[in-house]
């Protein structure tokens, strides 16, 4: 990469989500960093340690990972391929729930729970953790109650799917509410475009970050709006929705102005919003789940099918691209997919934790895992706190990483290191 990536680092900021108890910070702060010697920041000795025929019971268990398809979540897929390549397909089973998994709710179920048919499975995982992952969970559970049954970016509310899973990890949509409005200001934007639909709008993670991202634009005196587009599931498809987003940037570019960043809830939307905004203007800070390879290979017509799992490779790639289509300082991304990290990392989690080489609920340990598979990236973690009574749970964690911008002074924009105000883990 063209800027040294700063070492792994998960920091649990308790205190920024415990305003309702009134606990202070400096008691609730803890710091999470590998500093052992077998704990490096580049995983290198993560990977050694963990080497299939030198791991002490490893024939024993089976992990099964569940993700979308390449066409709704390619990153997702790719880091189930990465996991499973590392441990061997005899140890690591992988499945797609339905692209239009709302309406064909049992067959995402069945799925789900038909991986716990296998009677050696130990862990499973689903990311993106969609409509019936929380009954999926709960009937495996019913049947087996040794299998793990990890949620990565979970759809449904957290007082259900927490209930069920042993562990939750979603990108920290509180934090990322407040620093994707606070880069956008920083680069110069004078406004802000939300692009969703109804159904992404009704998950709490959705709504709150709204509310959060307005409050923001109020704080930085940026004006906010809000654009509806077609839901990909429905009907229309994924490339009706397509369609739309490419019809409407121009009109949205003339409307807004050249000055205003864009961000879209769904995967599907991202490619054409880039591409549009590379051409009639406008930034993109970073997909609601980011990644180099999210939108960015189609929109400048990259293949990078070589490249897979090569992200310094990858986002150099496409940082000379994007510079090349006039988008320097304008667009951005996480240097490591944020859906490729989730779900390789959160199966080396499973089965670091059923070798008993790590603990379950820590943050630490996730970090570590995470580390095997984005080696270098700096991330920011806190355990989920409830916006209302203040409850803070131990299974559900919300994570994000530094910003990085293309052939911008600086490249990252240490959105890591910012503290987000303490009034913006209240707002509902």
């Amino acid at each position: 990469m063209k800027k040294k990536v700063l070492g792994f680092i998960v920091t649990s900021m308790l205190a920024l989500q415990l305003m309702a108890c009134g606990a202070a910070k400096e008691q609730n702060s803890t710091n999470y960093k590998n500093t052992s010697e077998d704990s490096v920041a580049d995983g290198s000795e993560l990977t050694e340690d963990s080497d299939v025929e030198g791991s002490a019971g490893e024939g024993s268990f089976h992990i099964g990972i569940v993700t979308g398809s390449f066409s709704q979540s390619e990153d997702d897929r790719r880091g189930a391929e990465a996991f499973q390549d590392k441990y061997g397909s005899d140890n690591v089973t992988l499945a797609i729930y339905p692209d239009n998994f709302t309406e064909d709710l049992d067959t995402t179920i069945q799925i789900i729970v038909g991986l716990a048919e296998d009677p050696d499975m130990k862990a499973i995982i689903v990311n993106q953790a969609v409509d019936g992952t929380t009954e999926a969970f709960h009937e495996i559970h019913e049947k087996r109650p040794d299998i793990l049954c990890f949620a990565g970016e979970a759809y449904e509310d957290f007082e259900d799917i927490g209930q069920v899973a042993d562990l939750v990890v979603n990108y920290d949509f509180i934090s990322r509410g407040y620093l994707i409005v606070h880069t956008a200001h920083e680069l110069g934007c004078d406004s802000f475009v939300h692009i969703s639909f109804p159904r992404h709008l009704s998950y709490e993670s959705v709504s709150r970050q709204v509310d959060i991202m307005k409050t923001a634009c109020e704080e930085f005196d940026m004006q906010f709006f809000m654009e509806e587009a077609p839901d990909p599931i429905t009907e229309v498809g994924v490339p009706g929705a397509q369609s739309y987003i490419t019809e409407h940037v121009s009109k949205w570019a003339k409307k807004y102005g050249q000055k205003a960043a864009y961000f879209c809830t769904n995967d599907a939307h991202t490619e054409p919003l880039i591409k549009g905004l590379m051409e009639y203007g406008g930034y993109f800070i970073e997909a609601d789940l980011p990644s180099p390879l999210m939108g960015y290979p189609g929109a400048l017509d990259l293949d990078l099918t070589g490249a897979s799992g090569d992200f310094d490779n990858i986002i150099n790639t496409v940082e000379d691209a994007v510079v090349a289509a006039g988008g320097a300082g304008r667009f951005g991304t996480w240097s490591y997919s944020y859906g490729y990290s989730v779900s390789a990392g959160l199966a080396e989690h499973a089965r670091n934790v059923i070798l008993g080489e790590s603990e379950l609920h820590s943050i630490n340990d996730l970090a570590k895992a995470y580390g095997a598979f984005s080696p270098g990236a700096q991330w920011n973690g806190t355990n989920y706190t409830e916006a209302i009574t203040g409850d803070k749970s131990d299974n559900i964690v919300l994570i994000y990483q530094d910003t990085y911008i293309f052939d911008n002074p600086g490249y990252y924009m240490g959105t890591t290191d910012i503290e987000v105000p303490e009034n913006y883990f209240t707002i509902e």
